[in-house]
């Protein structure tokens, strides 16, 4: 498993971008916003909390296609599929090393965007909080939905409308818990509520996404 991790995370990084691309198109994002909404400061910070997580979202949808399709293409993921180890780990762990490459990155990157946003000084705390506990969810959903069109040409866009509507709750408790800490409200409903989100795709859609790859390979 450890093997399959470090190899995942190598070809994210050659294939896919690694941490640049996410990133990249993260700041983007974040630096495109005060453009489109004017340089107003007190606009900025109320809607700071929610852009980078849209952002965060957004980024994370650009190297969905390649967690599974660059192994289909090779015939790895036949040889992952006869192998001793279960079904449901592999996609696990290749939903790990996409959070690694990419969601990790953007958790590590938001504070320091926070700033061209405005973000209120309590915001930082929880808006990483928030991205931490959320975005595991978002590779785990990715991966469910890379394992839906892996065997599809060019299924890229349709690999994003899949995945963006079970995004949606990810991105209104994360965007929520953010938004509550940078305005010093309680956010333990919302914390609650994405992490309940999180543990439960964690614990339930390895075990879909090897239903569906196994659909595929037959």
């Amino acid at each position: 498993m450890i093997a399959l991790l470090f190899r995942d995370i190598r070809l994210a990084m050659r294939a896919g971008g690694g941490f640049g691309l996410g990133l990249s198109f993260f700041l983007i994002v974040v630096v495109l916003v005060p453009f489109g909404v004017g340089p107003q400061s007190a606009l900025l910070t109320v809607i700071a909390p929610g852009i980078l997580w849209l952002g965060a979202l957004l980024a994370c949808l650009l190297s969905l296609d390649r967690i599974l399709a660059l192994d289909w293409e090779d015939g790895s993921l036949d040889l992952l599929a006869t192998s001793p180890l279960p079904m449901e780990g592999i996609v696990s762990v290749k939903a790990l090393a996409h959070w690694l490459t990419t969601g990790l990155p953007l958790v590590a990157a938001a504070p320091v965007l926070g700033l061209l946003l405005n973000l209120s000084e309590s915001g930082y705390k929880w808006l990483i909080v928030s991205l931490l506990v959320g975005t595991p969810a978002l590779s785990v959903i990715g991966t469910f939905g890379a394992a839906l069109t892996v065997g599809l040409k060019r299924g890229g866009l349709l690999l994003s409308l899949l995945v963006l509507p079970l995004y949606v709750p990810t991105l209104i408790f994360g965007a929520e818990v953010a938004r509550r800490g940078a305005e010093g409200f309680d956010v333990t409903t919302p914390l609650l509520m994405l992490a309940g989100i999180t543990c439960g795709t964690i614990a339930l859609l390895p075990f879909a996404s090897a239903a569906v790859l196994r659909v595929n390979l037959r």
